[in-house]
């Protein structure tokens, strides 16, 4: 095998992220994809200009056809249709969140190990250079002791319909964009914090719409997360140490418009305007799984990182509903 032949489930907005960087990956292709009708998945496939379209997600994963699939489903389906991807024989790229329980975490841990599929969250951020370079500085000591992460990531809907404001379906801000912040908090501190204290305020979705969280960490770090549906579009994230610290003006977007700016503020002299290369913020991603299943690779990120972003995420949301501190 010289490439990954790739299939789409489902029709999610999200797709048009991932259709033109696997076209643009060296050992890729995007073969196939799959919704529930086959009048829906040919029309979606005609536009496009994707070869084949299956009417119903089982017929693409018990088809020779696809070699990995990316799912895009709304997040509580992400544990189910992984499971059944890997059992047909498909390496699996999962849109995070993960899973919605630890405990579907550990089965999709479990079948990937028995069926041999690699299973990736895709958080797509995670694999772009400005995060690299991020977590360089950081163990190099660049920053001395970081003592406090904090992160935002807010935007609102003009479609109050959205999925996302829907409960049943795994809805909320701090599983769809407040676990970017958590993330970064995790990557930066090397693990799950040792104790989580979360607010949230629900509208009438019944979702939270609003969502601030606090971490703390073994060696005495802090993390501040926000995120929100209800404020404009905004993301920011700073990282503080004890000779200096780090701004990022687009920490979780990288929007090849000439704008995002990673400075390094030290203790002492100038701040430094720190040269970050220009990637397709979703390849990297797509080239991990390539490398994975090609060449023998570990995903990039493990599977204790996955199962500890969910843990946190648990934690934060039990906190806010019952005005406790969780450790844990």
């Amino acid at each position: 095998m010289s490439k990954i032949r790739w299939g789409l489930l489902s029709t999610a907005n999200i797709n048009r992220r991932l259709i033109p960087v696997i076209r643009e990956s060296a050992r890729g292709e995007l073969v196939a994809m799959a919704s529930r009708s086959q009048e829906a998945a040919q029309a979606y496939a005609d536009k496009w200009d994707i070869p084949q379209a299956f009417g119903s997600y089982e017929a693409m994963l018990a088809s020779d056809a696809i070699d990995a699939v990316y799912i895009g489903l709304p997040n509580h389906l992400h544990a189910e249709w992984s499971i059944k991807a890997m059992r047909q024989g498909k390496h699996v790229m999962c849109e995070k969140p993960f899973a919605l329980t630890l405990a579907e975490v550990d089965e999709m841990t479990a079948v990937s190990q028995q069926t041999g599929c690699y299973l990736a969250e895709a958080f797509m951020y995670r694999h772009h250079p400005q995060t690299k370079i991020v977590g360089e500085l950081v163990q190099n000591g660049r920053l001395g002791r970081v003592t406090l992460v904090r992160g935002i990531f807010n935007f609102a809907f003009n479609n109050r319909e959205n999925i996302r404001l829907q409960p049943e379906l795994g809805g909320g801000c701090l599983w769809d964009v407040g676990v970017y912040p958590l993330s970064l908090a995790q990557y930066i501190f090397g693990g799950p914090p040792q104790q989580a204290a979360g607010h949230q305020w629900v509208g009438e979705s019944r979702v939270d719409e609003l969502f601030s969280g606090q971490m703390q960490y073994a060696n005495g770090g802090v993390a501040q997360i926000s995120s929100s549906f209800c404020t404009p579009w905004y993301t920011y994230a700073e990282i503080l140490g004890t000779e200096g610290r780090l701004t990022l003006n687009r920490p979780f977007v990288a929007l090849n418009d000439g704008q995002r700016k990673l400075m390094f503020y030290p203790k002492e002299g100038e701040p430094e305007e720190i040269a970050v290369p220009e990637k397709e913020l979703y390849l990297g991603e797509v080239e991990d799984l390539h490398a994975a299943v090609l060449d023998g690779r570990s995903p990039y990120l493990t599977f204790a990182e996955t199962r500890n972003h969910i843990k946190t995420v648990l934690a934060l949301y039990k906190s806010a509903q019952t005005g406790q501190v969780i450790s844990l």
